[in-house]
């Protein structure tokens, strides 16, 4: 299987590093997802975009853009958030009495 700069593929690569690069998914309210939950986050997320970009439904550019991130691998991307950006586990500490 081919991949591209060490990711997936050309897309998973490219909307990772033009969306996410330096996103922290703390920052953005995805802190409490498990991987597979952050992956279909990050994806809305990218639908939104390009969206709200074209302004109106149906555009040819809106259809290419969201033919292209059809592609992505967004567990791969999630995976990667999660790595470089790790949620504190919080600890239920008892009192000593």
């Amino acid at each position: 299987m081919a991949t591209y700069n060490g990711w997936t593929n050309y897309a998973t690569w490219r909307v990772n590093l033009e969306i996410f690069d330096g996103v922290d998914p703390r920052d953005m309210g995805w802190n409490r997802l498990d991987r597979y939950d952050l992956g279909l986050a990050l994806k809305d997320y990218a639908e939104e975009l390009i969206c709200g970009y074209s302004g109106s439904k149906n555009t040819i550019a809106e259809d290419y853009a969201l033919a292209f991130i059809s592609d992505v691998n967004w567990r791969e991307i999630a995976d990667h958030m999660v790595e470089n950006y790790p949620v504190e586990e919080e600890t239920d500490e008892l009192e000593d009495a």
